[in-house]
């Protein structure tokens, strides 16, 4: 069923790129930030192997693609920033588990380390999407968000543009490998929530019993 759907999303990236050629590209990006199953592991290699082909040229697929990821940040970027904090702090009070400390924490380290975690995060699979809520909630400078935004993707875009380019009819290639560190970063994140929910479960008991021995 999986393969199905991922060669039935293939075939409607190659009719897009064909109508619309980069343009369709970036637009295929874009949607992506917005709608992770879209994965770019699949359409930057194909973009690459269609400019391989001479169907489209390989800096407008570049400049598509990286235009094509900004638009798809600054979308969910807005969304934080309407999101804003109250609002953000309203709703971890009603998350279980979670503290509005946990809030104020991650404020301070974003405040802290905000501009590498929106460059860097660019190229990690899953958090390429979401580092643009939290950078909106926190209001990063317009300016700067766009700047590290589009050079983060840019990089991003490049290495696997090029890969599926010298690739060639193998572009598919890319995603088998890809995906595997897309599904490690999934364990992980799913390990840290489980560690998370222990602890603070753990934490929870021993207040009871604290509670109780009064």
């Amino acid at each position: 069923m999986i393969v199905h759907s991922l060669w039935g999303m293939t075939d409607w990236l190659i009719e897009l790129m064909e109508i619309l050629g980069a343009p369709g590209a970036g637009l295929a990006i874009a949607l992506e930030n917005l709608f992770p199953p879209l994965p770019s592991e699949v359409i930057l290699p194909l973009a690459g192997f269609t400019s391989s082909r001479g169907e489209m040229n390989l800096l407008n697929a570049l400049a598509w693609t990286t235009a094509g990821s900004v638009v798809g940040a600054l979308a969910l970027y807005w969304a934080g920033a309407l999101l804003g904090r109250e609002r953000t702090l309203a709703l971890a009070a009603r998350i279980p588990l979670l503290k509005i400390s946990d809030i104020t924490r991650t404020e301070a380290w974003f405040l802290r380390h905000g501009r590498k975690t929106v460059f860097f995060g660019r190229m990690i699979p899953i958090f390429r999407s979401l580092i643009s809520i939290p950078a909106g909630v926190e209001r990063m400078p317009l300016g700067v968000f766009t700047l590290l935004t589009a050079a983060g993707s840019l990089i991003w875009n490049t290495i696997f543009v090029l890969t599926g380019y010298v690739l060639g009819e193998n572009w598919s290639l890319v995603e088998t490998y890809v995906g595997v560190g897309t599904n490690l970063v999934i364990v992980l994140v799913l390990l840290a929530v489980l560690v998370f929910v222990g602890v603070r479960l753990t934490e929870r008991r021993k207040g009871r019993r604290a509670f109780t021995t009064q």
